[in-house]
């Protein structure tokens, strides 16, 4: 009597349904996670025991550039101090971080066309966009529409040579509230559209109304959280103290400095 043969069954593993779910799981980290925003200047930030932590919502970043490394590993202290901000808005579409730097822009430029008659600047509705994809921004207004227009890498470009007569917005001691240097302009430019969010509302693309919103104004003017300072480890105080010294000025008297986590034994 013959052997009997056994049906051999196939090794192939069908990874059809593997393949969605992976698929799925990418989708989804990438719509739900936070992505860094490109910083001009590499900056190590001083330790602390600190553990709060700086909100990703309603948020103003001032970031302030220390010396930066030369190729031939020397620094470059010509590059020291320049001033940077970056926005961020709600997480929901209402006043999102697009929104808000739209605005920021437009009340920015009224501000300082009023102070320079002689020298005024206009935004186009495309440059206006492109500022509302910046993470980051940092240079003279005047210089800034010209900047808005050229492509993204030609952007990137300038602030990787991080010329220090093209970078940083400018900044001094002043105290004269009718004198604002450009950082203070757009510093007030942000205290008046977040009260105006919060009395007003504000309109979207389509110019429908929205709603008020007191999210951006809390922030930035009763609880603190909305302005966090990042600068060096290693740069001096009297370049940090413009900053701090300007932001006082304005009545802004509540602020972060951004710090990296330590245990109390380091």
């Amino acid at each position: 009597m013959g052997k009997p043969k056994v049906k051999r069954k196939s090794t192939l593993i069908d990874m059809t349904a593997m393949s969605d779910v992976t698929v799925l799981l990418l989708t989804f980290f990438m719509l739900t996670s936070t992505f860094l925003a490109k910083e001009p200047a590499t900056v190590i930030t001083p330790s602390s025991v600190s553990e709060v932590k700086v909100p990703d919502s309603n948020l103003v970043t001032i970031l302030v550039s220390g010396a930066q490394p030369k190729t031939d590993g020397s620094l470059d202290r010509t590059v020291e101090g320049k001033v940077f901000i970056g926005i961020t808005g709600d997480k929901d579409s209402t006043y999102s971080t697009e929104k808000v730097r739209k605005d920021l822009l437009i009340e920015a430029a009224k501000l300082y066309n009023e102070r320079h008659p002689e020298a005024k600047v206009d935004f186009t509705p495309s440059q206006v966009s492109a500022f509302s994809k910046l993470g980051m921004f940092g240079m003279p207004m005047k210089d800034l529409p010209a900047f808005l227009s050229l492509p993204t890498t030609e952007q990137d470009k300038i602030m990787k040579e991080f010329n220090p007569a093209k970078v940083g917005i400018p900044i001094n001691d002043n105290r004269d509230m009718t004198k604002l240097n450009e950082f203070q302009i757009w510093m007030d430019a942000m205290q008046r559209i977040a009260q105006d969010y919060k009395n007003n509302g504000s309109v979207d693309g389509r110019g429908d109304p929205l709603p008020p919103n007191d999210h951006f104004y809390k922030a930035l003017k009763q609880t603190g959280d909305g302005i966090a300072v990042k600068a060096d480890k290693d740069t001096p105080y009297s370049t940090i103290h413009y900053v701090l010294d300007n932001l006082q000025t304005l009545k802004l008297n509540k602020f972060s400095l951004m710090t990296a986590l330590k245990s109390e034994n380091d």
